[in-house]
């Protein structure tokens, strides 16, 4: 475990004030509106899909990546010179590529959703491409993203992010770890199982996904709850395109030397694991967004669990506005990403008090729930995250 030096009382009073200064209260309401008052709420055209719109967004991703890969190959100094400057070039390299190559995954995302455009053979070759080339099981993910949206925050049927309830075994090891070792070394554990192992261990495993679905992976349909019928064969097409993927990687090692893979492709490759990891886990975890059981879930519930966050405006335009209007996406997820703004505009007026924003900057967000969300605890008809049994 790491060794993380005890703060004093006032180190700790100020870190509770800045990561609780911008925390809202969850807004507890009796009744909610049916999902046909949401859409109705939400003007017409936003959603109509242009093919030539979401073409134009693709190739502005398209060409920021290509651009910024072709200029490292160019003018970095070449891999293997381990000296601090061009270790340190390589490694913001790697953060600019991965960040601008997150937007493109958002553009694969939104093809899944049936987002991107009328034309279904154009939007699935663009999705399966794009996904394909992150290596990410396309249909497999499609499928298993359909269902976290159609199970939102529900308690045990939720498809990623689901909480580790008080009394299991996996509860009670991380409640041990942080009584045993404090909040700081829970923080380290928690950021390091999410945004390194986090997202390969979802895809191999099904790891943080429904408890009561039990294990799954999107390389092989092990689960016949997640992947029935059809989606046995579209799993095993999915893995066709990953391993072209691999195998092109393999020839481009041989051809260019397996360190320039590596800096081009693996350090990138990670920091959009950090990002997709990163918005799922805001979007629908903190301290004051509760989850349901069977009994007390409902579809519009978990729509209005998922939270919109204040990203940069320079992230919010790269990644196509996927963090900051993220509750209008669940409320429909087949509002193109150019007309969300709009959407998300639309759905504050009418449900002032559902509506689900935190104006927490993102850092200190990402601070307060690696410390504070442990376990899953029950409190009336609700869970919440907390630090205790």
């Amino acid at each position: 475990m790491v060794a993380v030096r005890d703060e004093t009382a006032k180190e700790r009073f100020e870190r509770e004030k800045r990561i609780l200064k911008y925390r809202r209260p969850f807004v507890d309401h009796d009744e909610y509106p049916e999902a046909r008052e949401l859409l109705g709420a939400i003007p017409e055209d936003c959603f109509v899909k242009n093919t030539w719109l979401s073409s134009f967004y693709l190739a502005i991703s398209c060409v920021l990546v290509v651009g910024c890969g072709i200029a490292a190959w160019k003018f970095l100094p070449t891999p293997g010179t381990w000296s601090v400057v061009a270790i340190f070039l390589w490694a913001l390299y790697a953060a600019v590529q991965g960040t601008l190559a997150t937007g493109l995954w958002v553009v694969g995302h939104e093809c899944g959703h049936d987002a991107f455009s009328d034309n279904k053979m154009l939007q699935t070759v663009v999705g399966f491409v794009i996904h394909s080339s992150m290596l990410v099981p396309y249909f497999s993910w499609q499928r298993s993203h359909a269902v976290h949206h159609a199970k939102t925050n529900h308690l045990t049927l939720g498809e990623t992010h689901v909480p580790n309830l008080t009394g299991s075994p996996t509860a009670s090891v991380y409640l041990a770890v942080y009584n045993e070792y404090g909040e700081d070394a829970w923080a380290i554990l928690n950021c390091f199982n999410h945004f390194v192992l986090g997202w390969p261990a979802y895809l191999l495993t099904g790891a943080s996904g429904s408890p009561e679905r039990g294990p799954s992976s999107h390389f092989y349909p092990n689960n016949d709850q997640l992947f029935p019928g059809k989606w046995k064969q579209k799993v095993f097409v999915s893995d066709v395109g990953v391993i072209v993927t691999i195998l092109g990687l393999i020839w481009w090692g041989q051809v260019a030397g397996s360190l320039m893979v590596f800096a081009l492709y693996v350090g990138p490759y990670f920091v959009v694991n950090f990002w997709l990891v990163l918005y799922t886990w805001l979007q629908h975890t903190d301290m004051d967004v509760p989850h349901y059981d069977s009994e007390n879930w409902t579809w519009v519930k978990g729509a209005f669990c998922t939270v919109d966050r204040p990203y940069p405006s320079v992230i919010d335009f790269l990644h196509h506005r996927i963090g900051s209007t993220h509750v209008a996406h669940h409320i429909c997820s087949r509002i193109p990403h150019y007309k969300a703004r709009k959407a998300t505009e639309a759905i504050r007026e009418a449900f002032p008090t559902f509506y689900r924003y935190d104006p927490t900057p993102i850092y200190f967000a990402a601070e307060r729930v690696a410390r504070k969300c442990v376990v899953g605890k029950q409190e009336g008809t609700r869970w919440w995250y907390s630090v205790s049994a």
